[in-house]
This record gives C-alpha cells, structure tokens and sequence, in this order.
C-alpha cells in the first residue's frame, strides 16, 4: 500500500483494506494443470466459434427478411449454418461440454449469447 494512502486513512481502515485486498487476491487464484488449461482453452475457442455462428445465423435472417438473397442462396446458406452447427456439437463432445456451457455471464452486460 502505497504512503500516500496510508497518510489519508486511519491506520485501522488501512488494515482493512489490505487484509481485505489480500483475501480477494488469493480468491483469485486458478488451480492449474495440463487437463483442466486444454478444456479451459478449448471451451474458449468453441465459445468464440459458437458466437461466430449465432452472428452469421442472425446476420443471415436478417438479409432473407429484407428479401436480399435469392432462394439458392438461402438454400445454400442453410446447408452451410447446419453443416457449422453439427461441426460445434462434435467439438462440445470432444471437450466434455454442452451448449448451454457456451453462454458465458459478462457479469453486469449480460449473457453472451
């Protein structure tokens, strides 16, 4: 704690503050090894994958609502967006996860997807 602080604060209130910023350091701690950092970097990959495919799945309503594509396309950009899905189901599986996992909290913004 820097002096500055410590001169404005009541030396009672200061050891407060550092028993209580040394409590929240340690609770911030993350217990690592090899298993849990692959699952962890998987889960974020297949996150960002997922709210990829959610972007261009509304991205792709959105121009058949305004009637900017043609029915090939439609038809083409269904088949790719299954073909995606199915490809983010065989990741899920791979690293142990569900779907409902890849909604993370934002805390005070909200759900990503």
């Amino acid at each position: 704690m820097s002096s500055a602080f410590a001169a404005e604060v009541d030396p009672c209130e200061a050891a407060l503050a550092e028993s209580i910023m040394a409590s929240a350091a340690e609770s911030r701690r993350v217990e690592l090894n090899a298993d849990n950092a692959a699952t962890g970097l998987g889960r974020l990959a297949v996150t960002i994958v997922n709210l990829l495919h959610e972007l261009l799945e509304r991205q792709a309503i959105r121009r058949m609502e305004n009637g900017t594509l043609t029915d090939e396309e439609i038809e083409r950009l269904g088949d790719c967006l299954m073909k995606q899905s199915e490809a983010i189901d065989t990741l899920c599986v791979a690293f142990g996860i569900g779907r409902e996992d890849l909604n993370m909290d934002l805390g005070p913004l909200g759900k990503l997807i």
